[in-house]
């Protein structure tokens, strides 16, 4: 009996079910084609049917990194310091699932920096994200909430701080806990904010 649209698509939904699972508990590292046919309970041979080559597996395991990430519930707070800070809140490792997604996305860096298309695919993405955080650094600023300054620059310092804190926080989750990471989230905006009393 021939396979309809409809099996193609369950079974590439099951596939990329396998694929995270492999990157959730191996890491990047992890992902290979017998790796991701064990956990689908499949042969290479069927995998290699939708990913000829290891590249291949790559690219689609970024872009359903890419699309978790974006399917994620967001914080939604009104206006000022508070937008940011659900912003960058939205980054951290602060739930059992944002931690997998995190640690996905880290593992993924080696990939991303030995392939120069990925590499500049990731430089893109973290240029978005810095983009949308300056707007919102901007905004604040003009109702005075936050210091004066280039919010380009303010929106690259804060980037720059959420992912160290995702490193700590991935290293060593006895001391950066959530609760710890939210602290020094809120120190740092404050810091921030001061600069505009």
């Amino acid at each position: 009996m021939p396979r309809t649209k409809g099996d193609h698509e369950a079974r590439r939904r099951d596939v990329s079910a396998a694929v995270w699972q492999v990157m959730a508990t191996r890491g990047f590292a992890g992902l290979t084609l017998r790796a991701v046919a064990a956990e689908l309970g499949a042969t290479t041979g069927l995998l290699t049917h939708y990913f000829p080559t290891k590249r291949a597996l790559v690219v689609h395991a970024l872009d359903l990194l890419e699309q978790r990430t974006r399917s994620r519930p967001r914080r939604r707070a009104g206006h000022g310091p508070a937008t940011l800070r659900d912003a960058l809140l939205d980054i951290l490792p602060l739930t059992p699932e944002a931690t997998d997604s995190n640690r996905v996305w880290v593992s993924s860096w080696d990939a991303a920096l030995s392939d120069p298309d990925l590499s500049t695919d990731y430089a893109h993405k973290y240029a978005e994200s810095r983009e949308r955080l300056r707007a919102r650094v901007a905004a604040a600023q003009e109702r005075g909430e936050l210091a004066p300054g280039d919010p380009a620059r303010v929106a690259a310092g804060a980037q720059s701080f959420v992912l160290g804190l995702v490193v700590q926080a991935l290293f060593d989750p006895v001391t950066f806990t959530p609760q710890r990471q939210v602290e020094l989230l809120d120190d740092y905006l404050a810091a921030l904010a001061a600069g505009a009393r």
